[in-house]
Protein backbone atom coordinates (compact mmCIF):
# COMPACT_ATOMS: atom_id res chain seq x y z
CA UNK A 1 0.00 0.00 0.00
CA UNK A 2 1.28 3.84 -0.59
CA UNK A 3 2.07 6.56 1.84
CA UNK A 4 -0.39 8.17 2.45
CA UNK A 5 0.40 9.77 5.56
CA UNK A 6 3.85 11.40 7.36
CA UNK A 7 3.60 12.18 10.75
CA UNK A 8 6.96 14.60 11.76
CA UNK A 9 9.18 15.46 15.05
CA UNK A 10 9.37 19.21 15.26
CA UNK A 11 12.35 19.98 17.32
CA UNK A 12 15.44 18.64 15.89
CA UNK A 13 13.61 18.00 12.56
CA UNK A 14 11.85 21.07 11.60
CA UNK A 15 13.12 23.68 14.07
CA UNK A 16 15.71 23.34 16.52
CA UNK A 17 14.69 22.02 20.02
CA UNK A 18 11.99 24.62 21.84
CA UNK A 19 13.44 24.09 25.11
CA UNK A 20 15.87 21.64 25.27
CA UNK A 21 19.05 20.93 27.70
CA UNK A 22 20.88 23.56 25.81
CA UNK A 23 18.61 26.12 25.24
CA UNK A 24 17.24 25.88 28.96
CA UNK A 25 20.88 26.11 30.25
CA UNK A 26 21.55 28.90 27.81
CA UNK A 27 18.71 31.26 28.67
CA UNK A 28 19.14 30.59 32.76
CA UNK A 29 22.87 31.36 32.72
CA UNK A 30 22.08 34.75 31.13
CA UNK A 31 19.40 35.71 33.50
CA UNK A 32 21.97 34.74 36.34
CA UNK A 33 20.54 32.02 37.73
CA UNK A 34 22.18 28.66 39.02
CA UNK A 35 21.49 26.21 36.38
CA UNK A 36 21.56 23.11 38.73
CA UNK A 37 18.90 24.80 41.16
CA UNK A 38 16.84 25.44 37.99
CA UNK A 39 17.56 22.10 36.47
CA UNK A 40 16.25 19.80 39.56
CA UNK A 41 13.37 22.03 39.96
CA UNK A 42 12.43 21.61 36.10
CA UNK A 43 12.90 17.70 36.21
CA UNK A 44 9.94 17.47 38.51
CA UNK A 45 8.06 19.35 36.07
CA UNK A 46 8.75 18.67 32.77
CA UNK A 47 6.22 15.91 32.41
CA UNK A 48 2.86 17.70 33.50
CA UNK A 49 4.54 20.87 31.48
CA UNK A 50 4.90 18.90 28.39
CA UNK A 51 1.38 17.20 28.97
CA UNK A 52 -0.47 20.14 29.25
CA UNK A 53 -1.45 19.39 32.72
CA UNK A 54 0.29 22.75 34.31
CA UNK A 55 1.07 25.46 32.09
CA UNK A 56 3.73 28.14 31.55
CA UNK A 57 2.51 30.57 34.87
CA UNK A 58 2.75 27.48 37.13
CA UNK A 59 6.02 25.79 35.19
CA UNK A 60 7.95 29.59 35.88
CA UNK A 61 6.45 29.94 39.44
CA UNK A 62 7.65 26.69 40.26
CA UNK A 63 11.12 27.18 38.17
CA UNK A 64 12.32 30.52 37.92
CA UNK A 65 9.59 32.24 39.93
CA UNK A 66 9.50 31.21 43.73
CA UNK A 67 11.72 34.24 45.00
CA UNK A 68 12.16 37.68 44.08
CA UNK A 69 14.02 38.15 40.84
CA UNK A 70 15.37 41.38 39.02
CA UNK A 71 13.02 40.20 35.62
CA UNK A 72 9.66 39.51 34.64
CA UNK A 73 8.42 36.18 33.14
CA UNK A 74 7.48 38.08 30.37
CA UNK A 75 11.00 38.78 29.58
CA UNK A 76 11.49 35.14 31.05
CA UNK A 77 9.21 33.77 28.29
CA UNK A 78 10.17 36.18 25.48
CA UNK A 79 13.72 34.22 26.03
CA UNK A 80 12.28 31.07 25.91
CA UNK A 81 10.31 31.63 22.68
CA UNK A 82 13.67 33.56 20.99
CA UNK A 83 15.75 29.53 21.22
CA UNK A 84 13.31 28.55 18.31
CA UNK A 85 14.72 28.98 14.73
CA UNK A 86 13.99 27.02 11.43
CA UNK A 87 16.58 24.40 10.54
CA UNK A 88 17.45 24.89 7.15
CA UNK A 89 15.68 23.19 3.77
CA UNK A 90 13.20 21.06 6.19
CA UNK A 91 9.99 23.51 6.08
CA UNK A 92 10.79 23.73 2.12
CA UNK A 93 10.39 20.00 1.88
CA UNK A 94 7.31 19.97 3.87
CA UNK A 95 6.11 22.19 1.75
CA UNK A 96 6.54 20.06 -1.17
CA UNK A 97 4.95 16.95 0.89
CA UNK A 98 1.78 19.25 1.64
CA UNK A 99 1.94 20.29 -1.73
CA UNK A 100 1.56 16.65 -3.36
CA UNK A 101 -1.42 15.88 -1.71
CA UNK A 102 0.00 13.68 1.21
CA UNK A 103 -1.60 14.02 4.87
CA UNK A 104 0.81 15.84 7.05
CA UNK A 105 0.81 16.10 10.95
CA UNK A 106 3.22 16.43 13.60
CA UNK A 107 3.87 14.35 16.48
CA UNK A 108 6.06 15.94 18.94
CA UNK A 109 6.74 16.75 22.75
CA UNK A 110 6.10 20.71 23.41
CA UNK A 111 4.41 22.43 26.40
CA UNK A 112 1.92 24.17 25.23
CA UNK A 113 3.07 27.87 24.87
CA UNK A 114 5.97 27.26 23.20
CA UNK A 115 4.02 24.58 20.88
CA UNK A 116 1.74 27.16 19.95
CA UNK A 117 4.55 29.52 19.81
CA UNK A 118 6.23 27.80 17.46
CA UNK A 119 2.77 26.51 15.06
CA UNK A 120 2.49 30.25 14.60
CA UNK A 121 5.26 31.93 14.26
CA UNK A 122 6.94 29.52 11.33
CA UNK A 123 3.55 29.01 9.70
CA UNK A 124 3.19 25.23 10.26
CA UNK A 125 -0.42 25.29 10.16
CA UNK A 126 0.60 25.63 6.07
CA UNK A 127 1.33 22.27 5.71
CA UNK A 128 0.03 20.18 8.51
CA UNK A 129 -3.59 18.85 9.19
CA UNK A 130 -3.54 18.01 12.62
CA UNK A 131 -0.71 18.37 15.37
CA UNK A 132 -0.25 15.21 17.74
CA UNK A 133 1.34 17.21 20.59
CA UNK A 134 2.25 16.00 23.63
CA UNK A 135 0.50 18.57 25.57
CA UNK A 136 -3.00 18.31 23.26
CA UNK A 137 -2.43 14.33 23.82
CA UNK A 138 -1.54 14.03 27.42
CA UNK A 139 1.11 11.23 26.89
CA UNK A 140 4.71 12.21 25.46
CA UNK A 141 6.92 10.07 23.09
CA UNK A 142 8.05 7.49 23.58
CA UNK A 143 5.23 6.23 25.69
CA UNK A 144 3.37 3.50 23.71
CA UNK A 145 -0.62 5.23 24.21
CA UNK A 146 0.70 8.10 22.11
CA UNK A 147 1.80 5.96 18.89
CA UNK A 148 -2.00 4.41 19.14
CA UNK A 149 -3.50 8.04 19.10
CA UNK A 150 -1.53 8.39 16.51
CA UNK A 151 -3.00 5.84 14.30
CA UNK A 152 -6.52 6.61 15.96
CA UNK A 153 -7.13 10.33 15.01
CA UNK A 154 -5.19 9.98 11.07
CA UNK A 155 -7.48 6.87 10.64
CA UNK A 156 -4.59 5.35 8.94
CA UNK A 157 -3.71 2.11 8.39
CA UNK A 158 -0.05 1.04 9.37
CA UNK A 159 1.43 0.33 6.20
CA UNK A 160 0.68 4.43 4.93
CA UNK A 161 2.18 6.28 7.67
CA UNK A 162 5.55 6.54 8.16
CA UNK A 163 6.98 8.65 10.93
CA UNK A 164 10.03 11.22 10.62
CA UNK A 165 12.20 11.86 14.18
CA UNK A 166 15.64 12.69 14.91
CA UNK A 167 16.05 10.75 18.09
CA UNK A 168 16.22 6.36 18.18
CA UNK A 169 14.54 6.25 20.91
CA UNK A 170 10.86 7.54 20.05
CA UNK A 171 11.62 5.66 16.65
CA UNK A 172 12.19 2.64 17.73
CA UNK A 173 8.91 2.66 20.46
CA UNK A 174 7.20 3.23 17.64
CA UNK A 175 7.89 0.70 15.35
CA UNK A 176 7.14 -1.31 18.36
CA UNK A 177 3.71 -0.22 18.10
CA UNK A 178 3.51 -0.83 14.41
CA UNK A 179 4.80 2.31 12.81
CA UNK A 180 7.40 2.70 10.32
CA UNK A 181 9.96 5.38 10.73
CA UNK A 182 13.08 7.01 9.55
CA UNK A 183 15.95 8.15 11.49
CA UNK A 184 16.10 12.29 10.27
CA UNK A 185 19.57 13.71 10.02
CA UNK A 186 19.33 16.19 7.50
CA UNK A 187 16.53 17.72 4.41
CA UNK A 188 18.68 16.23 1.64
CA UNK A 189 19.12 12.36 3.41
CA UNK A 190 15.22 12.70 4.67
CA UNK A 191 14.20 13.58 0.70
CA UNK A 192 16.09 10.55 -0.52
CA UNK A 193 14.81 7.94 2.04
CA UNK A 194 10.94 9.14 1.05
CA UNK A 195 11.87 8.26 -2.60
CA UNK A 196 13.41 4.60 -1.35
CA UNK A 197 9.89 4.44 -0.19
CA UNK A 198 8.19 5.65 -3.41
CA UNK A 199 7.52 8.79 -1.59
CA UNK A 200 8.42 12.07 -4.40
CA UNK A 201 7.26 15.00 -3.97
Amino acid sequence: MAVTTLLFDVGGVLLTNGWDRRSRRRVVEDFGLDYEEFRDRHDFLVHPFETGRIGIDEYLRRTVFYRERSFTQDEFVAAMKAESAELPGSLALVAELAEAGLFLATLNNESRMLNEHRIATFGLGRFFRTFLSSCYLGLKKPEPGIYRLAFSITQAAPDEVLFIDDRALNLECAVDEGLRGIHFESPDQLRRELAARGVVP
